[in-house]
């Protein structure tokens, strides 16, 4: 079995090698399914992710989720942290960790409640999945960190990517958090 660094190569180069046409596709489909998911229709808070390098492009779901009213939440690392910020706007996202695009720490911070869970809606990202649901993301366990101790919205927690991110199976670790679906397209 590849080791999750392995796959984490193997499948970072697969994704940096996509077409454009094909990388369009994807974010077509994926903003069609999310804005018609159960779990995005039924909630009221959408903890999202800016698209960044080669990863599915979330621009066009996250315009669509602040156009229909929802409060949208985008990550900030700040050390070894990450906590999710409201956002009112994409203008408002600078570049911060790595390059990522994400909200000042300023803004309304999200902050977790079992009774909020069910209103809530949380999109992953991802370098590699299989089909139990197992992810590989960039090695620093950010959202294994950030859901370890909200069990309830680990039930509401949904990666996506593109197919080439699928891969046959993924070491797992006892402090990997599974999203409960997994969408690539």
């Amino acid at each position: 079995m590849e080791t999750k660094s392995e796959i984490r190569s193997r499948v970072l180069r697969l994704r940096e090698n996509l077409d454009t046409q094909e990388r369009e596709r994807a974010c077509v489909l994926m903003t069609e399914r999310i804005l018609g998911h159960q779990w995005f229709y039924g909630s009221d808070i959408f903890l999202g992710f800016a698209g960044f390098g080669s990863e599915i492009d979330t621009e066009p779901l996250l315009r669509d989720a602040l156009r229909m009213g929802k409060q949208v939440y985008l990550p900030r690392v700040e050390g070894n942290a990450m906590d999710f910020y409201r956002i009112y706007s994409l203008t408002e996202l600078t570049e911060g960790y790595k390059g990522i695009l994400e909200p000042a720490n300023t803004a309304p911070k999200y902050c977790y409640f079992q009774e909020n869970a069910a209103k809530t809606m949380m999109l992953m990202p991802g370098v590699a999945f299989d089909r139990m649901r197992n992810r590989v993301g960039y090695g620093r366990g950010f959202y294994d960190r950030y859901l370890s101790d909200k069990e309830e919205l680990q039930f509401r927690t949904l990666a996506v990517g593109f197919r080439c991110q699928m891969t046959e199976e993924i070491p797992v670790e006892e402090k990997d958090i599974r999203p409960c679906q997994v969408l690539c397209f």
